[in-house]
């Protein structure tokens, strides 16, 4: 008997068929990458873009875990910030967060995955501060868990465009600020952030607040640098950053009206209006310089290490080379 032939349409069918199937499978085997989102919106923003480049890198879903990096911050009582984005990844679910029972979970898998090689490992917390260049090596290949800080450009700097895309700031609506950002674009601005994370009035060394020196080692550099500067000061405390500030008031704006972490976002999105920045030792203030997107914008940040008082800051990798330090 002649061999019998399946008419080209059913098998051109049943080869859609087949892709379509093989596309699901990948689709559901696919994968990703879960990034524990922890502390104020500038360490949010630092774990966001790490975890960002790590899912690109390896064809991954990136899966938000919005949820167990702020349910125990007892004495921050820190919220989930990056709502206010232009992000576009789904939220993890209960069984992504490890629950229940997640904090035992979690820490059953980092001691379990401490013992492996790091490229294996498909939990990854940091291991101190340092810029880790290990980190751009991973492939995820199943699921991975991501914790830590990552507080670096260099965990994300081959990305940078797609990051800043993502980190877009959904602009405020209110009139206090869009009256403020017509203000800080009608000439030479620059963005003073002063962060204090001990009592204005100490003054000893060795604690957390920048040396009372820096701001003004800050402007007379800044001031050699433009012409005209006005100065926009963005501080949790306005009236004692002004006092660190050795200018006159009327070379001075202090931005006041953002109050609470619910309007930290719209702080950042003015000092990103701005055109040049004087930085504190906060990630909040490095980013508002980092997202600015100014032609020939000059920033200037503490150049101090590590304080006595444990203040984090100029780790390895921590400024970008063109910062300037003082």
């Amino acid at each position: 008997m002649p061999r019998l032939t399946k008419p080209a349409f059913i098998e051109r069918s049943e080869h859609r068929l087949e892709l379509r199937e093989t596309m699901s499978e990948a689709k559901t085997t696919r994968s990703k990458v879960i990034p524990r989102i922890v502390g104020g919106l500038g360490n949010q923003l630092f774990v966001y873009a790490a975890a960002r480049r790590l899912a690109i890198a390896g064809n991954a879903e990136l899966v938000i875990d919005d949820v167990s990096g702020f349910i125990r911050d007892y004495a921050y009582q820190r919220r989930y910030q990056l709502d206010r984005f232009h992000i576009s990844s789904r939220k993890a679910s209960p069984a992504e967060r490890l629950e229940p029972f997640s904090r035992l979970r979690r820490y059953v898998s980092r001691r379990y995955n401490q013992r492996l090689p790091f490229e294996e490992r498909t939990y990854i917390q940091q291991d101190g501060l340092d810029f880790d260049p290990r980190l751009l090596r991973i492939r995820p290949r199943r699921t991975l868990y991501l914790e830590g800080y990552w507080q670096s450009e260099g965990y994300f700097k081959d990305v940078e465009r797609v990051i800043r895309s993502d980190l877009r700031i959904r602009p405020p609506t209110d009139g206090i600020n869009d009256a403020m950002a017509a203000k800080i674009r009608k000439g030479e601005s620059v963005a003073v952030h002063v962060r204090f994370f001990d009592e204005p009035e100490v003054r000893t060394n060795g604690l957390n607040n920048a040396p009372l020196d820096y701001y003004a080692r800050a402007i007379a550099t800044m001031e050699t640098l433009t012409d005209a500067a006005h100065y926009f000061v963005f501080s949790d405390r306005p009236s004692a950053a002004r006092a660190r500030l050795p200018l006159p008031d009327e070379r001075i704006t202090l931005v006041a009206h953002n109050q609470g972490d619910e309007n930290a976002y719209a702080d950042l999105w003015l000092m990103t209006q701005c055109r040049h920045f004087i930085i504190a030792n906060s990630t909040f203030s490095w980013w508002g310089a980092w997202l600015a997107g100014h032609q020939g914008k000059r920033v200037i940040a503490p150049g101090f290490g590590k304080l006595d008082g444990g203040m984090q800051w100029g780790f390895e990798g921590l400024l970008p080379e063109d910062w300037i330090k003082v």
